[in-house]
């Protein structure tokens, strides 16, 4: 759970970041690691959003099949992974659950196989499983599967336990995270940044870092940036099985299955067109059950624990928007991470902090910023 924050009195701050979920709190900690003074704004508490309802699984080569920018950056921000935890442990004090215990795709049927083993033989770092292996490693999966696509890269982080960290880290680091405070406008000046809240008070700062995930579009002053960002609802499910039911992050039809150290195993994740309602529903709670079940059959008889639901910030194009707005550089973007956030926090912090701090420019951001034309792509 996350920790709260008290409210602070408005102060000016170098650099404003709008969001405090899992990017922005990201974001705050590279910046005030770089001596950066950061001020966090959140209409809720840390990690309250999104990040509460994902299940944290770090598995570029099972969301990014088919390859293209997205798995390259996907694969860059899990290199940067192992000594990013180790980073934010020491100056959080947080010992942060995170495990590289690699993941299984699972094949049903035939044509689900050949389409898995064309992807392992498409990479070095997955391989494929045939029926008999897959139940020596994972003797929980149902005796259906046809076999299985393994990463042992793949894993998974406790996306609570991780912000809580980072933004224990921006505060142990001189920045600040302001809760209860809904930015509503953002006002471009030559010499700064202006943002109004919903009580009306204004906060200047010399750069503001926009990482409001689905509510992006939602602030006045910036539409024309970042109006295609739209809410996907996930839900998502906690189950207690009476023993350990897998050992690794499997996925299969209709699911994944993440399992926890604290004995969970998380069922996520539904898709849905829902708008901006954050409400569990009968239906998907059901669907997820039974494809659950189906997946790793002794679930059936595990305790459910809740469920969640959180807004996921999609793009058309599939690719989060990162770097500077087309209206001023004072104004830059990290949102629309989509299923990704918890993977991508690391790369997008120190992609963001690049520019801002050191002026630089990474290559990645020409395939990411919010310029007219990938707007232009993206309404075509």
């Amino acid at each position: 759970m996350a920790r709260r924050y008290h409210r602070i009195v408005a102060t000016d701050a170098e650099t404003l970041v709008i969001g405090a979920g899992i990017i922005g709190c990201a974001v705050a900690r590279e910046l005030a690691s770089r001596g950066v003074g950061t001020l966090v704004l959140d209409a809720r508490d840390v990690g309250q959003g999104a990040t509460q309802a994902s299940a944290g699984m770090l598995a570029p080569y099972t969301e990014a099949h088919d390859g293209g920018p997205l798995l390259d950056l996907l694969i860059r921000s899990l290199d940067l992974y192992d000594g990013w935890i180790r980073d934010v442990r020491r100056e959080s004090g947080i010992d942060i659950e995170y495990r590289r215990s690699g993941s299984l795709e699972v094949a049903f049927d035939a044509a689900g196989a050949t389409h898995l083993q064309g992807a392992a033989h498409a990479s070095g770092r997955c391989a494929w499983l045939a029926a008999e292996d897959l139940r020596r490693l994972e003797p929980g999966v149902t005796a259906r599967a046809a076999g299985a696509l393994s990463v042992p890269d793949h894993g998974y982080v406790s996306a609570p336990g991780l912000t809580d960290a980072l933004a224990r880290a921006v505060v142990r680091g001189g920045g600040r995270i302001q809760p209860a405070a809904r930015a509503i406008a953002v006002d471009i000046r030559s010499d700064h940044v202006r943002v109004t809240l919903e009580d009306a008070q204004v906060l200047r700062a010399d750069r503001l870092v926009v990482a409001a995930g689905s509510w992006t579009g939602q602030l006045r002053g910036l539409e024309g940036d970042a109006a295609a960002v739209r809410p996907v609802r996930g839900q998502l499910l906690r189950l207690r099985p009476q023993a350990p039911a897998i050992t690794r992050v499997i996925w299969g039809p209709g699911c994944y299955l993440v399992p926890w150290a604290e004995g969970l195993v998380l069922v996520g994740a539904t898709m849905e067109e829902a708008g901006f309602e954050e409400r569990n529903t009968a239906g998907a709670v059901r669907m997820l059950l039974e494809a659950a079940s189906t997946l790793v059959p002794a679930l059936s008889e595990a305790t459910f624990v809740d469920a969640r639901s959180g807004l996921r910030p999609a793009t058309p194009d599939g690719l989060p928007i990162v770097g500077p707005s087309a209206q001023s550089d004072r104004v830059v973007y990290a949102t629309g991470h989509f299923r990704n956030g918890i993977l991508l926090a690391p790369l997008t912090a120190r992609l963001v902090a690049d520019y801002l701090v050191e002026g630089r420019a990474d290559p990645a951001l020409d395939a990411l910023r919010p310029r007219a034309a990938r707007v232009g792509a993206r309404r075509a």
